[in-house]
């Protein structure tokens, strides 16, 4: 266990694509920085390698960035991470714009607050929020209400394995489900209305 009050620096590595083997560094004062480990991001992206170059994502809880970087490493379009603390807004910038150029763009904003904000449509949605607040499902809804996702988007959503997994909307098909450690992943695809 961490003793309170230190600093600890993490890292985690981009694993594929342009960028695979670059580390990204941060800093997390609180302990509350929980990145995807490299099996989880590597189960992800074998699910989504097909999808992602040209792709259009949001990485809603950015964190470490570290699934917003790996979808631009293999291809993505752009990528738009929000991050509610501003020491990891200024830190993802720092570490990422000279990766990744004009393709991608850090907000710095409560995600519940900046989805109604938002103007864009997304082909992929990394949804990883911290496990005990709530913030998954009212995302979800967030998303669908707010036509923010394409026609066939596919919305990824992390939660704790123990817990019930957040309520999506119907019109979400669950594709691919996986459960490790103390982490279920699930991968969604929202069905285009034929009506």
């Amino acid at each position: 266990m961490k003793p309170r009050g230190k600093t600890s620096k993490g890292q985690v590595r981009i694993i594929g694509g342009e960028r695979r083997g670059h580390r990204l560094h941060f800093v997390d004062q609180r302990g509350d920085l929980r990145p995807s480990s490299d099996r989880l991001r590597e189960t992800l992206f074998n699910w989504l390698q097909a999808d992602v170059p040209g792709a259009r994502v949001l990485d809603l809880f950015a964190g470490s960035g570290a699934l917003g970087a790996e979808a631009l490493s293999r291809g993505a379009q752009r990528a738009v991470l929000v991050e509610r603390k501003r020491e990891r807004c200024a830190d993802l910038s720092r570490q990422l714009a000279p990766l990744f150029g004009e393709r991608l763009l850090v907000q710095c904003a409560d995600a519940l607050k900046w989805l109604p904000r938002c103007a864009e449509r997304f082909d992929l949605v990394f949804i990883d929020p911290p496990y005990d607040l709530g913030l998954a499902a009212p995302a979800c809804a967030a998303l669908e209400d707010l036509g923010l996702l394409a026609d066939d988007a596919l919305i990824y959503v992390e939660s704790r394995r123990q817990a019930e997994a957040p309520a999506v909307p119907e019109s979400w098909e669950l594709i691919r489900e996986k459960d490790g450690g103390d982490v279920r992943a699930r991968l969604y695809r929202k069905q285009t209305s034929t009506s």
